[in-house]
């Protein structure tokens, strides 16, 4: 094993995949030129044929994508930011989401389709976007948002190897985050298994994607306190592990759920609801979000910084479910 950061382990799943397997290829906007480094050296090592640059038209190539998934190739498409999905909606959505189904199952749509989350750094409105619950809604689609370069990695690789497509989401705030990284070309994550990030007894904080270092940070603060949080990463939001949320949740009877995504109709309100539903014998208080306002992203840092969840918006909620004099960290 050797350390690597986020943005690397993504190179390194897409590069150990085409190796693998000839039918996958990449393609996407400024893939050639490499501008996150995701890329690097993979003309040289797979030619042209197989590291496609494309026009800026996201419907366009998403959709010519779909249809090599369909006869059986395998694509990885770099759509760059989140917020340039929305041209592809309609591809997205009422093709590749819906083919295998109206087709009675007879193609396979092996297809990822990777968007980073490029929020907090002043990108403003159309660029900062974080849509995956939106993409919860429309079934047919599986979902990853990896909080960690191992996590990443290993389901990125699982994600070319599935034959649904898959939604990847990166989230930008982990993209300089280290962690050590199988060189087994197999190793890859089962789509659908979260993970216990930290063991807890007294709160269940389920955090997505970028939330996770922030919980587990509060959590760092709220132990000096003498209260012990249990961080969960769900690590895949469709299909969701229910039954580790569900297991932490009755083990500590407290929940809080953690998503930079808008508070209304995100997968904390999702996750929320199924704890409701499924474990509300055992909570002693309510199911608390900790999740963005719902506005735009402005252009100003200190105005947009404190939309997201925090250190001190977490600490604030757990306290308040235990009651527990617990200053901001």
């Amino acid at each position: 094993m050797a350390k690597a950061t986020f943005l690397d382990a993504i190179r390194q799943a897409q590069f150990e995949e085409m190796q693998r397997d000839e039918r996958v290829f990449i393609m996407g906007e400024d893939i050639v030129c490499n501008v996150f480094g995701t890329t690097t050296g993979f003309t040289e090592a797979f030619g042209s044929e197989r590291v496609r640059d494309t026009p800026i038209s996201e419907n366009g190539f998403i959709g010519a994508a779909a249809g090599a998934a369909m006869v059986g190739m395998r694509p990885i498409v770099d759509a760059t930011i989140a917020s340039f999905l929305y041209p592809a909606m309609d591809q997205i959505c009422s093709i590749i989401a819906k083919s295998r189904y109206i087709y009675g199952g007879q193609p396979q749509l092996p297809l990822v389709i990777r968007s980073c989350l490029f929020y907090g750094n002043s990108n403003a409105a159309q660029h900062s976007d974080r849509p995956y619950p939106m993409f919860m809604n429309m079934p047919g689609l599986k979902i990853i948002v990896p909080s960690n370069a191992h996590d990443m990695k290993g389901m990125l690789k699982a994600a070319i190897r599935d034959d649904d497509p898959v939604l990847c989401f990166e989230d930008s705030t982990c993209w300089t985050n280290k962690a050590d990284l199988p060189d087994d070309p197999d190793f890859a994550i089962p789509l659908g298994k979260g993970d216990i990030k930290r063991e807890g007894s007294d709160i269940t904080v389920v955090a997505v994607a970028g939330a996770v270092p922030i919980a587990l940070k509060a959590a760092e603060a709220l132990a000096r306190e003498g209260v012990s949080i249990e961080v969960v990463d769900p690590r895949c939001l469709v299909p969701l592990d229910r039954d580790i949320i569900l297991r932490s949740v009755r083990k500590t009877g407290r929940a809080i759920t953690v998503d930079p995504a808008h508070e209304t109709c995100s997968a904390a309100s999702e996750i929320a609801a199924i704890i409701a539903e499924h474990a509300f014998d055992a909570l002693k208080g309510p199911v608390l979000r900790v999740a963005t306002a719902d506005t735009h992203l402005p252009f100003s840092p200190v105005i947009e910084k404190a939309l997201y969840p925090t250190v001190d918006r977490i600490v604030a909620a757990a306290r308040r479910l235990v009651g527990a004099a617990v200053e901001p960290a």
